[in-house]
Formats: C-alpha cells, sequence, structure tokens
C-alpha cells in the first residue's frame, strides 16, 4: 500500500510538472503575437496658392508647408527658370517667398522633402499670377528730399481712369513728424487720367516732416486694370510763408512764421470786368519763371514778363509789370495778375517755394475748380472728406 501510494504520488507530481510546463509554453507563443509598430508617414505638402491656381496676384503671399517630415531644398522658378527668393523655416517645415512675383507668369516648384518614412518626396505643382489687360502708373508731384510751403497737396496723378478707387485708396499712407489731420480726395479726371490729392485740414506745421507711401503694385483698379508699380516719396514741409493779397488795399503781404516780412505796393485785376478779375480765394504756389512769356488773343497781348510766380493754372501770377508801376499801391488794372515793381517781384520770386498760400480777398469773382489743377483749398472741410471713395 505505501509503495502504490507513493506510485500514485509521483504520478500526480509528474501531472503537476506537466501542467506547469505547458502553461509557461503558452505564455512564451503569446509574447510572439505583438502587433508589428505602424508604418511612418510620407512627407506632405501644402501649398499657397493651391497647385494648379491662375489669376494669382502677384502680391499674394507664398508658401510650402510640409507634414510628417523636413525641406531638404525648394526653389519656385518662373518659366524662364528664375527663381523667387524665399526664406526656409528654422525647423525646416516651411518656405515662404520673399521675392515679388510678376504679373501674367507661370510659376513651377521643385526640390524634396524627407518624410518620417525616410524617404524623399518631390515638391511638384504650378500656378499663374493674374495677366492685366492693363496697367496704370501713377506719379507723386513731389519728389524725395523736396522742402515745400505750407498749402502744398500731395498729389497722384494716374495715366488712366481709376475705377475702383476705394481700392486705391486704401494702398495709400501718409506718415507725418507732426500729428496732422488729413484727407484724400478725388478731383475729375485730368491729363488723360484720374488724380487724387491728399490735402489737410489746417495748413501743414512748419518744419514737418512727411513720408507718403502707395502700394499700388496688384491693386486691382476694376475692369482688368492693375496698378503697375508701388511709389513713395520723403520731403519737408518748410517754413511758413502766407502771402496776404487784399485787392481792395492794393497791397501785397509776406508774412513769415507769423510775421510780416514784407508789404509791396501792388495792383490787382480789373473789378469792373469779371473777366480781368483776381480771383478770391486760397491760391498754391506751383511754379515760378525768371522770364515768362503770357499770350491772350482774348486781350491782344504778347509779353514776356520778369520774375513770375504762378499762383493758379488759370494764368494768374505774382510778377513784375514796370508798366504798372505808377498804380502800384493804388489802383487795380491788370488782367488777373498780380503786379509788383520789378525790384519788388525780384525779393518775392526769391522767397517763393511750391506750395505757398497766396490768399486773395476782395474781388468779387471766387477761385473755383475752373480755375485750374490745384482748387484744393477753395472747399471747406467737409467738402473736402466728402471726395473720399473711403
Amino acid at each position: 500500500m505505501q509503495r502504490r501510494t507513493g506510485v500514485i504520488l509521483a504520478v500526480v507530481v509528474v501531472a503537476l510538472l506537466a501542467v506547469g510546463i505547458g502553461a509557461v509554453t503558452f505564455a512564451t507563443r503569446s509574447s510572439t503575437l505583438v502587433a508589428a509598430p505602424p508604418p511612418k508617414p510620407a512627407a506632405a505638402f501644402t501649398y499657397d496658392p493651391a497647385a494648379g491656381a491662375t489669376g494669382v496676384n502677384p502680391t499674394a503671399p507664398v508658401s510650402v508647408r510640409v507634414a510628417n517630415g523636413t525641406l531638404n531644398d525648394v526653389a519656385l522658378r518662373d518659366a524662364q527658370g528664375k527663381t523667387v527668393e524665399g526664406t526656409l523655416a528654422d525647423d525646416r517645415t516651411s518656405w515662404t517667398a520673399s521675392g515679388r512675383l510678376t504679373y501674367g507668369v507661370h510659376y513651377t516648384w521643385s526640390g524634396t522633402a524627407t518624410g518620417e518614412d525616410g524617404n524623399a518626396a518631390p515638391l511638384q505643382g504650378t500656378f499663374d499670377t493674374v495677366a492685366p489687360t492693363r496697367q496704370l502708373r501713377g506719379v507723386l508731384n513731389i519728389g524725395d528730399d523736396r522742402t515745400v510751403g505750407v498749402a502744398a497737396p500731395i498729389q497722384i496723378q494716374f495715366d488712366g481712369h481709376v475705377d475702383d478707387r476705394a481700392a486705391v485708396e486704401r494702398a495709400l499712407t501718409v506718415e507725418t513728424s507732426t500729428p496732422v489731420e488729413g484727407a484724400w480726395g478725388w478731383l475729375p479726371d485730368e491729363n488723360g487720367g484720374s488724380r487724387i490729392h491728399y490735402r489737410t485740414k489746417e495748413y501743414w506745421p512748419a518744419n514737418t516732416k512727411v513720408k507718403v507711401s502707395a502700394k499700388l503694385f496688384g491693386v486691382d483698379y476694376g475692369g482688368g486694370v492693375y496698378g503697375r508699380t508701388d511709389i513713395s516719396s520723403s520731403f519737408t514741409i518748410g517754413r511758413s510763408q502766407i502771402v496776404k493779397a487784399d485787392a481792395n488795399s492794393h497791397r501785397l503781404i509776406v508774412m513769415r512764421g507769423g510775421k510780416q516780412v514784407a508789404n509791396y505796393p501792388a495792383s490787382y485785376g480789373l473789378a469792373s470786368d469779371p473777366d480781368r478779375n483776381t480771383r478770391s480765394g486760397v491760391h498754391v504756389v506751383s511754379e515760378k519763371f525768371t522770364d515768362k512769356r503770357m499770350v491772350s488773343e482774348q486781350f491782344d497781348y504778347d509779353l514776356v514778363e520778369k520774375w513770375a510766380v504762378r499762383m493758379s493754372n488759370n494764368g494768374e501770377f505774382i510778377h513784375a509789370n514796370p508798366d504798372t508801376t505808377g498804380v502800384q499801391g493804388s489802383s487795380n488794372v491788370t488782367h488777373g495778375c498780380i503786379n509788383l515793381s520789378t525790384d519788388n517781384a525780384k525779393a518775392y520770386y526769391d522767397t517763393a517755394i511750391y506750395g505757398d498760400p497766396v490768399e486773395v480777398t476782395g474781388t468779387p469773382v471766387k477761385l473755383s475748380a475752373r480755375d485750374g489743377d490745384i482748387w484744393d483749398w477753395t472747399l471747406s472741410w467737409d467738402q473736402w472728406t466728402g471726395l473720399s471713395a473711403l
């Protein structure tokens, strides 16, 4: 009985060992069934503008971005193979164009990126910029580093008609060293195209530094017409010189910095003839001549006058006229100009600059839009701001 019991125990132990061995074997087989890691992703590109885009504005942002990888090299080329300058981000996941595109050009991407899967992926795709039916040029009236008077308007003359004036006006900025209230106003088309002026509410503060920028390239003027190029200028407002020209006083007074610096006998336009009146209103000095030929078919004269300072585009000047010296200071006999003696005209001529105001008063006919290109100051501030397209 004891031997049989021992045999039975031995069988049980063997059985238990067999079960244990089986359990270990099963656990070992389970570990071999763990799923393999997923494959790493390939590089994926996002283009701006989208690949295949057409009619793209050349000022629009241009970039390419890669997900699941890094950029090795990037090139954006035009049809002639010229590359557009750009900057690769520090983390090499994006590239942004810094060079300007041009109108009507087919651009092509090239380069590669390495994905997380270790494989190189090519950049590819194209886009086309808009091709205008016409490009308009704008010209500023005041060049860099000039010094102008306190009534000088900023003028932009276009060489064609602008339909979308609001779009153009939004592209214009004026920065000043002294705070100034001013506004842009659209005047009737002249000289073959649209024109816009910037006028301050009051005269410019003396010695103000001014920078005007017109970011016109890429601006849609409407009807397939676009801006040709950006323009800008930096200039200075000079001393404040204002001419007080009261026709009834028969004098011409020059104020500089708020103080009177000259008081000249003068003769103004003949008041009894509306065609010969000097126009009342704020005129603006636009140009000057040591010798100016003046011709009038209406009044049958052809003369050369000395020291002529133009104050409007309707033929009004401040100039020397020896023939009226005898009545200067007592009578108004001219055809609309302001006559001074030769010495006084020369003295005034030497001080006058573009943009100086000449405030004519005491005559029955008002300066108006019919009288020339700078009639900005004939309007009230409310009237002027009403000329804005915005």
